[in-house]
């Protein structure tokens, strides 16, 4: 499979990149406190004593983000551990007010696993799961209010985050942002992270490297840390990779360090050197015993699992008869799969598919709405391609009859019925409008008998114009054929 080579003057690079990405649990409260982990709420409103790090405040584990990281685990085909141990990972930041963070080190609750991609080429490669830990997350600071002061914001402070880390399984930019697309998509699924990134429900840290092609062994890397879209992830990969190449071919060498990415220039800076696990005094957890689960709780989990993307588009193409590249488009999200699910139900799907990502997305994206919000429920817009395939309406009048569902959201079979738009498939009437044209059109039917057959198209134009556009074209085309000779 062929990544992102870079031509330099001493010969060709590759890219190596690993991806360590925090998504943020949903819960209703936090993973060590009984504080609210609603997003959006006043500034410090979901603050408890635990989260503020009062003295001699204990943790309690939060058993729903316990279930929620083995959910995960599941979805990421990744082996669940009977046995994790919490830690104190160790730094002083000011929306840190404990200190310490309390996380997983040596013993995370999930193991390896993977997930598989497919890239535009229509290849599909498996991204290696390292593994996956819970830990509560840090508060925020905001330093553009005051010119003098920072201010600091605990509501995110002691919310539950997984962070998961991948294998330096990426080979270029596409593969990094087909791969948090997946895993967005499969975190929506679940219900177990909104996936939002913009609201920094979902962040990625970057790991960048390059070699020769052909070397053994990885170079030093560089870590971007919280990158807040796929894009910006794209972007920071392009940019770290060049760099690094242009480092090395000019005699430097790259030093471990934490760079930030400017999504406005596109480009990368230094933060500071790279930390090292031993500089955060890692040690035991004291407050919190071991987390044992048994096969029993990881099974009930397993066996309320919902039907995954991979699944459900397996199914779709196997079943339905779509593409896989339909099916794609449409599993990658959950409410779409479940909107072409409904439609689809006792319809043609191939149709019902076609209809979805033409007509319909296109009426969502020009009225600005969501799929929730649609004035077209998925019965009737299966019920719009029924009736085009049991010939009660044409193509073209199904366009029309989609417009008018899209402004009242009415039954596709009240709008045909309330403006007489069945289609007119009775042989006879369609001949007679069909001998009127061609008696009217004497010197097309001569050009058309000479060889200009191309004229048929402006037949067929005709005899519609003259039906109102109710005739069925295909009863038109046959009947035309047959007495042009």
């Amino acid at each position: 499979m062929s990544g992102m080579i870079i031509q330099g003057k001493t010969g060709d690079w590759e890219v190596i990149c690993g991806l360590e990405i925090h998504c943020q649990i949903l819960s209703k409260s936090k993973i060590f406190s009984g504080a609210s982990t609603h997003y959006g709420s006043e500034v410090n409103e979901n603050v408890s004593f635990i989260d503020a790090g009062m003295p001699g405040m204990l943790p309690t584990l939060n058993e729903e983000c316990v279930s929620q990281a083995v959910k995960t685990g599941l979805g990421l085909n990744a082996k669940i551990n009977n046995y994790s141990a919490f830690a104190r990972k160790n730094y002083f930041y000011a929306d840190l007010p404990q200190g310490y963070q309390i996380t997983q080190f040596q013993y995370p609750i999930v193991g390896e696993g993977f997930v598989k991609i497919e890239l535009e080429n229509g290849e599909t490669k498996d991204i290696g799961i390292e593994r996956l830990h819970i830990e509560q997350d840090a508060g925020k600071s905001i330093h553009d209010i005051s010119p003098t002061k920072s201010f600091i914001d605990l509501n995110r402070a002691g919310v539950g985050l997984m962070e998961i880390v991948t294998k330096p399984d990426f080979r270029s930019p596409e593969e990094a942002g087909a791969f948090l697309r997946k895993l967005r998509s499969i975190v929506r699924y679940l219900g177990t992270c909104d996936g939002n990134m913009d609201e920094g429900s979902m962040r990625c840290d970057v790991n960048v490297s390059v070699r020769k092609v052909g070397e053994d062994g990885f170079r030093t890397r560089n870590e971007m840390k919280n990158v807040n879209s796929v894009k910006f992830v794209m972007q920071a990969i392009e940019f770290e990779a060049r760099r690094h190449v242009e480092v090395y071919e000019s005699g430097g060498q790259i030093e471990q360090e934490t760079r930030q990415f400017n999504p406005t220039t596109c480009t990368t800076k230094a933060m500071r050197k790279k930390e090292y696990a031993h500089d955060y005094r890692y040690f035991p957890e004291p407050d919190l015993p071991p987390l044992v689960l048994s096969d029993e709780y990881i099974n009930n989990i397993k066996n309320d699992m919902v039907e995954l993307p991979d699944a459900k588009k397996e199914r779709f193409v196997k079943e339905l008869g779509l593409t896989p590249y339909d099916a794609s488009v449409i599993c990658e999200n959950k409410e779409v799969a479940e909107f072409f699910e409904k439609a689809a139900s006792g319809h043609d799907a191939k149709k019902v598919a076609n209809w979805l990502m033409g007509d319909f997305f296109a009426m969502l994206n020009e009225k600005k709405i969501t799929l929730a919000e649609s004035p077209i429920s998925a019965e009737n817009l299966g019920a719009l391609v029924e009736l085009v395939s049991k010939n009660v309406i044409n193509g073209k009048t199904a366009k029309d009859v989609f417009a008018i569902m899209a402004a009242t959201g009415e039954a596709p079979e009240k709008i045909v019925e309330e403006k007489g738009l069945k289609q007119v498939t009775d042989v006879g009437a369609i001949e007679k409008v069909v001998d009127e044209i061609l008696a009217n059109n004497q010197a097309n039917v001569e050009a058309y008998k000479a060889g200009k057959t191309n004229l048929i198209g402006w037949f067929v134009g005709q005899v519609m114009k003259a039906s109102q556009g109710k005739a069925n074209p295909e009863v038109v085309n046959k009947l035309l054929k047959q007495k042009l000779g």
